[in-house]
Protein backbone atom coordinates (compact mmCIF):
# COMPACT_ATOMS: atom_id res chain seq x y z
CA UNK A 1 0.00 0.00 0.00
CA UNK A 2 1.20 3.60 -0.87
CA UNK A 3 1.07 6.95 1.10
CA UNK A 4 -1.65 6.77 3.69
CA UNK A 5 -3.71 9.88 5.36
CA UNK A 6 -4.29 10.40 8.66
CA UNK A 7 -7.49 12.22 8.60
CA UNK A 8 -5.74 15.43 10.00
CA UNK A 9 -3.80 15.35 6.55
CA UNK A 10 -6.90 14.79 4.29
CA UNK A 11 -8.88 17.47 6.27
CA UNK A 12 -6.34 19.82 5.49
CA UNK A 13 -6.20 19.21 1.74
CA UNK A 14 -10.20 19.89 1.44
CA UNK A 15 -9.84 23.57 0.86
CA UNK A 16 -7.48 22.31 -1.99
CA UNK A 17 -9.94 19.54 -2.76
CA UNK A 18 -12.84 21.93 -3.02
CA UNK A 19 -11.38 24.39 -5.53
CA UNK A 20 -9.92 22.01 -7.86
CA UNK A 21 -13.58 20.13 -8.05
CA UNK A 22 -15.50 23.14 -8.77
CA UNK A 23 -12.38 23.50 -11.75
CA UNK A 24 -13.60 20.46 -12.90
CA UNK A 25 -17.46 20.93 -12.54
CA UNK A 26 -16.67 23.93 -14.57
CA UNK A 27 -14.66 22.58 -17.07
CA UNK A 28 -17.46 19.22 -17.38
CA UNK A 29 -20.28 20.96 -18.18
CA UNK A 30 -18.69 23.50 -20.74
CA UNK A 31 -17.35 20.39 -22.59
CA UNK A 32 -20.36 18.63 -22.28
CA UNK A 33 -21.78 21.51 -23.66
CA UNK A 34 -18.94 21.36 -26.57
CA UNK A 35 -19.28 18.00 -27.48
CA UNK A 36 -23.25 18.26 -27.74
CA UNK A 37 -22.22 20.70 -30.60
CA UNK A 38 -19.47 19.09 -32.14
CA UNK A 39 -21.78 16.33 -32.53
CA UNK A 40 -24.45 18.07 -34.82
CA UNK A 41 -26.30 19.43 -31.72
CA UNK A 42 -26.02 23.07 -32.91
CA UNK A 43 -23.52 25.89 -31.86
CA UNK A 44 -21.58 26.24 -28.72
CA UNK A 45 -20.07 29.40 -26.77
CA UNK A 46 -17.52 27.10 -26.04
CA UNK A 47 -15.93 26.90 -29.66
CA UNK A 48 -14.84 24.07 -31.66
CA UNK A 49 -12.32 21.32 -31.87
CA UNK A 50 -9.42 23.19 -30.58
CA UNK A 51 -11.47 24.07 -27.73
CA UNK A 52 -12.50 20.76 -27.04
CA UNK A 53 -8.97 19.42 -26.79
CA UNK A 54 -8.06 22.52 -24.62
CA UNK A 55 -11.11 21.56 -22.09
CA UNK A 56 -9.89 18.12 -22.08
CA UNK A 57 -6.48 19.31 -21.22
CA UNK A 58 -7.42 20.97 -18.41
CA UNK A 59 -9.86 18.82 -17.16
CA UNK A 60 -7.04 16.13 -16.96
CA UNK A 61 -4.89 18.98 -15.25
CA UNK A 62 -7.15 18.78 -12.53
CA UNK A 63 -7.81 14.71 -12.39
CA UNK A 64 -3.89 14.81 -12.23
CA UNK A 65 -3.88 17.05 -9.10
CA UNK A 66 -5.21 14.88 -7.41
CA UNK A 67 -3.00 11.95 -8.45
CA UNK A 68 -0.38 13.65 -7.97
CA UNK A 69 -1.20 14.51 -3.51
CA UNK A 70 -1.87 10.61 -3.52
CA UNK A 71 -5.83 10.93 -3.61
CA UNK A 72 -7.20 8.22 -5.82
CA UNK A 73 -9.96 9.78 -8.03
CA UNK A 74 -12.90 7.23 -8.23
CA UNK A 75 -15.65 9.06 -10.21
CA UNK A 76 -15.08 12.37 -12.52
CA UNK A 77 -19.28 12.89 -12.70
CA UNK A 78 -19.86 13.48 -10.05
CA UNK A 79 -16.48 13.16 -8.67
CA UNK A 80 -15.67 11.15 -6.12
CA UNK A 81 -12.17 10.54 -4.02
CA UNK A 82 -10.61 8.30 -1.52
CA UNK A 83 -7.91 9.19 0.45
CA UNK A 84 -6.23 5.39 1.60
CA UNK A 85 -5.93 5.34 5.50
CA UNK A 86 -6.11 2.87 7.92
CA UNK A 87 -8.96 2.95 11.01
CA UNK A 88 -8.20 0.88 14.28
CA UNK A 89 -5.79 -0.58 12.05
CA UNK A 90 -7.89 -1.93 8.71
CA UNK A 91 -7.30 -0.49 5.41
CA UNK A 92 -9.83 2.23 4.71
CA UNK A 93 -10.22 5.08 2.30
CA UNK A 94 -11.65 8.67 3.69
CA UNK A 95 -14.45 9.35 1.31
CA UNK A 96 -15.33 12.19 -0.09
CA UNK A 97 -18.09 12.73 -3.15
CA UNK A 98 -19.07 15.87 -5.12
CA UNK A 99 -21.17 18.27 -2.83
CA UNK A 100 -19.96 17.23 0.48
CA UNK A 101 -19.47 20.07 2.61
CA UNK A 102 -16.50 18.10 4.89
CA UNK A 103 -15.03 15.33 4.93
CA UNK A 104 -17.03 12.56 7.14
CA UNK A 105 -17.04 9.24 5.20
CA UNK A 106 -15.38 6.22 5.02
CA UNK A 107 -15.58 3.06 3.32
CA UNK A 108 -13.47 -0.68 3.67
CA UNK A 109 -10.71 -0.71 1.14
CA UNK A 110 -11.94 -4.13 0.12
CA UNK A 111 -15.91 -3.13 0.02
CA UNK A 112 -15.40 0.41 -2.01
CA UNK A 113 -18.00 3.29 -2.33
CA UNK A 114 -21.11 0.16 -1.68
CA UNK A 115 -19.81 -0.02 1.95
CA UNK A 116 -19.68 3.53 2.67
CA UNK A 117 -20.27 4.66 6.44
CA UNK A 118 -19.91 7.99 8.23
CA UNK A 119 -17.08 8.31 9.83
CA UNK A 120 -16.67 8.16 13.55
CA UNK A 121 -16.70 11.32 15.37
CA UNK A 122 -13.57 9.90 17.79
CA UNK A 123 -12.03 9.15 14.04
CA UNK A 124 -11.73 13.09 13.29
CA UNK A 125 -9.51 13.71 15.86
Amino acid sequence: MGHLFTYAAAAALMPDVRRTAAGIIEVRAELADLSFALGGGGDSPFGGVAEAKALEARLHEHLAWFTGQGIEVKGAAPIIIDFPSELLGAPVSLCWLEGEHELGWYHRADLGFLGRRRLPTEAMH
